[in-house]
């Protein structure tokens, strides 16, 4: 039986270079596969997985000589932590590694949906040429609201200011006096809902942030502002976000996280029909590069910890 089971799917090149020497199940659809799973932990002392296996009591159960559990993301909410902390169990989330990629889908998506032109292939080809029709604003001068003040939103202030916005920031767990607040605006999350032209939200899912935004925050936004959730599903009303698009109330958002996932036909169906979105399949945090850098750095924890005796 494998010593280290790695559930979803990993950079095979920092597999071979990092944990050789290792018995290693590298299996990408064991996530998929419960009871699959749960047998081949009966010897593992480590676990790797992304957000979609569930790490619950009844897993751990399954695998009497874990010692730790790796996590290629930062997300912890399919991880018990309370269980693995009773056991002894080390948890190591990939923190920093893909702050760079979900940083410029953040700013990519905002661009996209501020400037509403790149969906225009079909009608140019058409020679309707609708430029007054596709008059979209820039992203100076605006005013972006973080919603969660840590690593990844202070790396998107940064590019954003970069860009002429002026950026607040609403999080109650980031003292006000750190240096990297700067020239970032501390706010009440409602007053960071009025005023802000562009809400991106970067908390991640407990039960105080769970439904952070709902109908009534939605209703305090701007007309026309927009909305990016690619911190966590769970932490926005999805139905409350599609209705405020058809309405008009929102000018566009951009989600790459949801409440279930994988998001099923089914499910989707909540979005048919609303302008100006883009829908992502919990994507932001992954490139080439940043599944490198997470890889590595979770393979490298493990290596480190088992090496240790732990």
């Amino acid at each position: 039986m494998a010593a280290i089971v790695i559930a979803e799917f990993m950079d095979e090149d920092a597999i071979a270079r990092i944990l050789a020497g290792h018995d290693v199940l590298y299996d990408a659809a064991l996530v998929e596969r419960r009871a699959d799973l749960a047998a081949a932990l009966h010897e593992a002392r480590a676990l790797i997985v992304r957000n979609r296996t569930e790490v619950d009591a009844d897993l751990l159960a399954q695998a009497p000589h874990l010692k730790a559990v790796g996590r290629l993301g930062v997300g912890l909410d399919n991880i018990d932590l309370a269980a693995c902390k009773a056991r002894g169990i080390a948890v190591y989330p990939a923190t920093g590694a893909n702050d760079a990629a979900v940083v410029e889908y953040v700013v990519g998506a905002m661009l996209t949906l501020l400037r509403g032109v790149f969906a225009a292939t079909d009608a140019v080809l058409a020679g309707t040429w609708p430029r007054t029709r596709l008059m979209g604003r820039e992203a100076g001068g605006k005013v972006l609201g973080l919603v969660g003040f840590g690593g990844i939103g202070r790396k998107t202030a940064a590019a954003c200011a970069a860009l002429g916005m002026e950026i607040c920031a609403h999080d109650p767990h980031a003292p006000v006096g750190d240096q990297p607040w700067g020239k970032v605006t501390s706010l009440s999350l409602d007053a960071l809902l009025d005023r802000s032209d562009v809400v991106s939200l970067h908390v991640p899912l407990t039960e105080e942030t769970r439904n952070v935004i709902g109908r009534e925050a939605i209703a305090r936004m701007k007309r026309g502002a927009i909305l990016i959730n690619a911190a966590r599903g769970g932490v926005l009303d999805e139905p409350a976000v599609a209705d405020a698009l058809r309405a008009g109330a929102l000018g566009g958002a951009a989600l790459d996280v949801f409440e279930r996932e994988p998001l099923s036909k089914e499910r989707a169906q909540v979005f048919a029909g609303c302008p100006n979105l883009i829908l992502t399949p919990h994507i932001a945090g992954v490139t080439v590069e940043a599944n490198a850098r997470v890889s590595a750095l979770v393979a490298e924890k493990i290596r480190d910890h088992l090496a240790g005796g732990r």
